[in-house]
């Protein structure tokens, strides 16, 4: 099965695709990917994983079609950020 690895900086984004085995997980996926060679000053290890923008846990499967992301930490609540933006 294919799956797709994502993860992105303001200045940079990889979207790698990789073949699986049936019953593969997410951390099957970003090993097998190898991401974390392309981003070698981040943590890639400590970020929340997703499937599709939900977040999920490393242990869960994928199934074809399925893309795995990375989250990094929002630098701002996006709610405080609105304000900021309208002067409120």
């Amino acid at each position: 099965m294919q799956v797709e690895v994502v993860f992105a900086l303001p200045e940079r984004q990889v979207l790698l695709t990789v073949n699986l085995s049936a019953g593969a997980t997410v951390a099957d996926a970003l090993e097998v990917s190898r991401i974390a060679r392309q981003f070698p000053d981040e943590n890639l290890d400590a970020l929340q994983a997703g499937l599709w923008g939900q977040p999920i846990e490393r242990d869960r499967q994928v199934k074809d079609g399925d893309r795995v992301e990375l989250f990094r930490p929002l630098a701002m609540d996006p709610r405080e950020a609105r304000r900021l933006k309208a002067g409120v």
